[in-house]
């Protein structure tokens, strides 16, 4: 059986704890909990021109990884992340979304439904 790396982050165990009391309601939040226990070089990387090629305005997402800030996005979305880049960031609130850590994300949406997972 292979062994299991330890979590040396303790801000991905507390997101990945909130995730899957989350998932005990929906299917969705325990995908993106799994998803957050990943390796950093397993984990989802997306980028802003990614992001407005696979969504419509005012659509939510969520990426349980890193939004980085290459390209551009033309209209407003609400996004839901671990982490995202200053630029990216920046970017996004200019088109008029909105960019929320992961866990509030789950607190406003506790079954999942009308999100996509995008990376």
């Amino acid at each position: 059986m292979p062994r299991r790396a330890k979590i040396a982050d303790p801000q991905r165990i507390q997101v990945y704890h909130v995730l899957s009391k989350a998932g005990r309601e929906s299917r969705f939040w325990k995908a993106v909990a799994e998803e957050i226990l990943k390796q950093r070089r397993r984990r989802r990387t997306v980028n802003v021109i990614h992001l407005s090629r696979s969504t419509n305005p005012n659509d939510s997402v969520v990426v349980p990884g890193k939004v980085l800030g290459t390209g551009a996005i033309g209209h407003p979305i609400t996004l839901g992340t671990y982490s995202c880049s200053s630029v990216a960031l920046k970017k996004i609130e200019n088109a008029g979304g909105k960019v929320l850590a992961i866990e509030e994300m789950a607190k406003r949406n506790p079954s999942g439904k009308g999100l996509k997972i995008l990376g």
